[in-house]
């Protein structure tokens, strides 16, 4: 499940110009050619793109209603499955070796670094509440480490990010059709959608364990579902303009496939969870607030036979 759109080689062929290295693609999207260096020439690759980046854009937005959700009630490490985490950030650490492996364009590996950052902001929030609810006394210099923490993995991040794109290849050299960096990046690939479909299952857990997802945003598995969804359509979508084989295109987008349908359907499970789990919270915290109008009544009762 590569959490961005992927490039669709099969899908147009484009002509590169020797003298500025950019393809020619008279009847093309401007924007598209622009930013994805595509020649999207019919309505369906169109629309495979577009559906492609509301696919991306889902994800860019899935983590942060859990963010705030964690800011808000300060009870994360106790709604959220570390290993949950952890997982979530090794399939986006894997989908960014995969991308420079494949030597992707350079907004596709600022996506897959802004969702590492946002892992790493996750694990840290879970980090700095678990670590501050146990503690009895307070810790000024604990805030103070988290935001050092952030800091330096923000900074990390961002050379990071320089280094990978001065560094990055075109996609129509030599050296990125070698077939041992075709077969790394597929084995990326693979190995990102065992990651992202594993951390569901420590997720399902921690909730059934508690009986309740309080604690938990679930925009954070709602957009995780639309963006999954959105990308296997946007594989779909663009079949009837392939100029090769279908079967040759779903095979080099399988591993993401498999990633992303597998995914979306844990996530259904995740949806029944909240649906069940908060439908027995109401109906306790409804039978809490009609114990009290009761006792009044029995005690008036009881002074009244008194007299």
């Amino acid at each position: 499940m590569p959490r961005f759109p992927g490039r669709t080689a099969d899908v147009a062929v484009n002509l590169t110009s020797p003298v500025l290295g950019r393809p020619l693609c008279s009847n093309g999207t401007p924007w598209i050619l622009y930013l994805f260096e595509e020649c999207v020439e019919n309505v369906w690759e169109y629309w495979s793109v577009v559906i492609g980046l509301m696919s991306m854009f889902c994800f860019l937005l899935s983590t942060l209603p859990q963010v705030y959700e964690a800011y808000r009630n300060g009870k994360v490490e106790e709604a959220m499955s570390f290993g949950f985490l952890l997982f979530l950030f090794s399939g986006d650490l894997s989908s960014l070796i995969g991308c420079v492996l494949t030597s992707q364009l350079p907004i596709q590996i600022v996506t897959v670094v802004f969702y590492i950052f946002t892992d790493l902001l996750l694990i840290s929030q879970f980090l700095y509440y678990k670590i501050k609810n146990k503690s009895s006394k307070k810790r000024p210099t604990l805030k103070w480490l988290c935001f050092l923490w952030c800091g330096a993995s923000t900074v990390a991040l961002l050379i990071l990010l320089k280094f990978i794109t001065d560094n990055n290849p075109s996609a129509n050299t030599q050296s990125s059709a070698s077939n041992s960096v075709e077969i790394s990046g597929y084995a990326c690939g693979y190995l990102a959608s065992i990651f992202y479909l594993s951390s569901r299952f420590p997720q399902l857990y921690k909730n059934f364990k508690r009986q309740s997802t309080e604690g938990t945003s679930y925009m954070l598995f709602a957009l995780a579902m639309m963006g999954n969804g959105t990308y296997g359509l946007s594989v779909i979508v663009v079949l009837p303009a392939l100029a090769g084989s279908k079967q040759t295109f779903i095979l080099k987008h399988l591993a993401w496939l498999i990633g992303s349908l597998g995914v979306l359907l844990l996530d259904f499970f995740v949806t029944a969870q909240f649906i069940i789990y908060r439908k027995n919270h109401s109906a306790k915290t409804s039978k809490k607030t009609n114990v009290p109008e009761v006792e009044p009544l029995l005690c008036e009762e009881e002074e009244l036979s008194t007299f």
